[in-house]
């Protein structure tokens, strides 16, 4: 015997969407944190507002289209440093970052502009004292070590390693302007990080072949030439106050030599021109450091990146390396043998300032440099002011809709209510595993995407019930009606859903901050809304016309339009038999 089309046995959706409910509340109770309650966004549990303003060279208002270009990279580093409903928005040529909850300093490194270049160290570092003006002072004795020379008194790391004696601090906060080496008897000023500009090279003597005389004299203005940028050096070098203000830090000269200091403000460092420049960087990883405690950055380079360094690091073994992070050093390890795979970044990481930094250097540095505001907390009572009245809201709205389901459609208005409760269980373990899982948080606009999603789930209801009632005026019983109608409200709650949900997907795609929340939860309520109408109301009808008690045409509340019906039915009938006695009387 062929079976009716939108005939089912309800007992197996309904076991099928307990499963669904069973698998959901057991992941919520035995994974992650093992918290009941979704994650909250900024205006319901308060955050952090960092304020990055942009600064140029020149000090010229910085290029739209390069500010547009931080903004994008820095929401890529927010998704990649997992920090969960951070907005990032451009305000003129101000960014700013919020946070929710306590990750306000997490805000703060993302606007670090990562610009990180490799540089060879010349001599050894010194530690870093007050600025000292160099001119007519003498040095004390200061000598340059040879380039490459190791610092001593370090260990030796292995080889492919890189170990790093200065450890990984925060940005500088400069209090006092330095004073710089003497260029044509004047005092040059050193900011932070100085890029030193090569002595002028030695014209070769015109005429034709050189003699000795000649090839001479050319060996002695080179030897002067080098000396003379040794002093400027080390001039330079004892002249850097590493707490002296530095306006143009990260905007150094890849191509000049550079006299900075570490991060820690700890040694002052002579260093050459760059190696290989960060933008080769394929990918970066923190991970636990192997030979020690803490944390390392592990990197790959790309094919040309990689070529370079492994180049150089073939022909410099026994010789330090700088990792310089903008004009920063972060580690200078000495070369131990050639490098051409991963290569390591060594501080004295902890592991979110590891992570934070891989994810920085992931997505490459920003075009612009900016100087972060402090903090600020940003409070949570006028978002949970408009929490309560949005839920307000929902209830007398879900109130309503229970009070017309139940006057109208009596029997199906309490599936439609039991539909809508189970539907909420769903939604809410939805919201917990999500928070988990990548991070998402409930605010005011994903609250309102759900309040409107109840008029979506119950557009469904309508849909189907009004169908059912079709059937019946044509003379169907409840029974035989609900498969009947199934079929034919199928298709069109399927259309309304995806309707719906590409509407939700483009605002999505198309919006930026909040609104992004309001059609993240109206979507995925629409996919929601299809698994309850398909595995619970549908069955629950079904159940329904099968029973005798919910199955009468009072509870139903289908008899008064059976009745309507079968009036519509006889009317055809009666005139058509008054019509042919007329005629015959006549």
């Amino acid at each position: 015997m062929a079976t009716t089309p939108g005939r089912i046995r309800p007992w197996r959706y309904l076991a099928g969407f307990a499963g669904i409910v069973v698998v959901l509340y057991a992941l919520v109770a035995f994974t992650g944190d093992r918290s009941f309650a979704p994650k909250l966004g900024i205006d319901l549990q308060g955050g952090t507002r960092v304020t990055l303003t942009a600064r140029t060279e020149s000090g010229q208002v910085p290029p739209r289209d390069q500010l547009v270009q931080a903004q994008a990279i820095i929401e890529q580093r927010v998704n990649g440093l997992g920090v969960s409903g951070a907005e990032v928005v451009l305000d003129g040529n101000n960014i700013t970052i919020t946070v929710p909850g306590d990750q306000g300093e997490q805000a703060r490194s993302l606007g670090q502009t990562a610009q990180l270049r490799i540089r060879p160290v010349v001599g050894q570092p010194i530690a870093a004292t007050p600025a000292t003006p160099p001119a007519g002072q003498d040095t004390g004795g200061a000598t340059t070590p040879p380039a490459g020379q190791d610092t001593g008194g370090g260990t030796t790391p292995p080889a492919g390693e890189s170990t790093a004696p200065a450890p990984s601090g925060g940005g500088a906060q400069p209090q006092s302007q330095g004073t710089g080496p003497v260029v044509d008897g004047t005092v040059a000023p050193v900011s932070y990080s100085t890029a030193l500009a090569p002595a002028q090279q030695p014209t070769p003597p015109p005429g034709g072949d050189e003699d000795p005389a000649k090839a001479a004299a050319i060996a002695e203005a080179k030897a002067t030439r080098q000396s003379t940028d040794q002093v400027t050096q080390q001039q330079a070098l004892l002249a850097l106050d590493c707490n002296a203000p530095d306006p143009l830090r990260g905007y150094d000269d890849s191509s000049l030599p550079l006299v900075t200091c570490d991060q820690d403000k700890t040694a002052k460092y002579i260093l050459g021109p760059t190696v290989v420049e960060g933008t080769q960087i394929a990918s970066a990883q923190a991970s636990q450091n192997q030979q020690g405690v803490g944390y390392v950055v592990d990197l790959s380079f790309k094919a040309d990146g990689s070529k370079a360094w492994g180049d150089y690091t073939a022909a410099h073994i026994g010789e330090q390396a700088a990792f310089v992070l903008d004009g920063e050093v972060v580690s200078a390890p000495t070369i131990q043998g050639a490098l051409y795979g991963n290569t390591q970044v060594s501080g004295n990481f902890n592991q979110q300032q590891a992570q934070d930094l891989a994810g920085i250097l992931r997505y490459g540095s920003l075009p612009l440099s900016f100087e972060a505001s402090d903090a600020q907390t940003v409070s949570a009572t006028l978002g949970l002011a408009s929490l309560e009245a949005g839920l307000i809201a929902g209830a007398i709205g879900l109130a309503l809709v229970f009070v017309y389901c139940l006057f109208y459609y009596r029997v199906l208005g309490v599936l439609t209510i039991l539909s809508l409760v189970l539907s909420g269980l769903v939604v809410y373990a939805v919201l917990v595993l999500l928070g988990r899982w990548i991070g998402f948080t409930l605010d005011l606009a994903g609250v309102a995407g759900f309040i409107v999603a109840i008029g979506i789930t119950a557009d469904s209801f309508v849909i189907f019930f009004e169908r059912l009632k079709d059937e019946v005026r044509e003379g169907r019983s409840f029974r035989s009606a609900v498969p009947r109608a199934w079929v034919r409200a199928r298709r069109t709650i399927l259309t309304a859903d995806a309707v719906s949900f590409l509407a939700a997907a483009v605002l999505y795609i198309l919006a930026v901050g909040q609104v992004k929340g309001f059609a993240f939860t109206l979507g995925m309520s629409t996919v929601l809304d299809l698994v309850v109408v398909f595995l619970v109301t549908h069955p629950l009808v079904a159940l329904a016309s099968n029973s005798k008690i919910f199955g009468s045409p009072t509870l139903s509340g289908l008899g008064a339009v059976a009745k309507i019906g079968a009036q519509r039915r006889r009317q055809p009938r009666e005139t058509a038999g008054s019509g042919s006695g007329t005629n015959k009387g006549a």
